[in-house]
């Protein structure tokens, strides 16, 4: 039965952190909505009459899934989290297979700027596959079952902002100090 509560646990704290991340990206698409017609075209996927409505829905969908996630039905928000989070992914990998590193990622997350990276697509891969206990998992029993995937959700989401931050950090040019 231990493996069992594990597994829900560690369920429960992927869809928060999960979550989270999901309502960070949609609340960040929508404070920069002007510039999302601009991410989802610059990925050359979708034809052109339906890169206005993509980029428009896009935030919506995202707080929905975040909603869903967050709120402990289950299993699916955390498929569709993880459909999303892998066709993210698929559209990294073909532009970065077309040379196309250059164009952010449109991740949504602050204004740091995330030029496409394999480690990109191995992160939305990761979070993906993160979602399965979830999905698969029984509920958690006890206030304390729920406070150790609260904290490990928290961590989760904090980790997924750090792993940001220094990605986009690490791919900037070097400046000389003092110039």
């Amino acid at each position: 039965m231990a493996g069992a509560d594990g597994l829900a646990i560690a369920g429960l704290a992927a869809s928060i952190g999960v979550g989270l991340i999901f309502a960070a990206a949609g609340i960040g698409k929508l404070r920069h909505a002007a510039l999302m017609d601009g991410v989802v075209a610059n990925y050359r996927l979708l034809p052109p009459a339906l890169v206005v409505p993509v980029a428009r829905i896009l935030p919506y969908a995202e707080l929905a899934i975040a909603a869903g996630l967050l709120s402990g039905i289950r299993p699916w928000p955390q498929w569709v989290a993880a459909a999303l989070l892998a066709l993210f992914g698929a559209a990294m990998a073909v532009n970065i297979r077309r040379g196309r590193t250059h164009i952010d990622c449109g991740c949504g997350l602050s204004a740091l700027r995330q030029p496409l990276d394999r480690r990109l697509v191995a992160r939305n891969l990761v979070l993906a596959a993160a979602l399965l206990p979830a999905a698969l998992a029984g509920r958690v029993d006890g206030a304390a079952g729920v406070v150790v995937a609260g904290a490990g959700g928290a961590a989760l989401f904090l980790f997924y902002l750090v792993f940001n931050a220094i990605g986009a950090l690490s791919r900037r040019p070097a400046t000389a100090l003092g110039r």
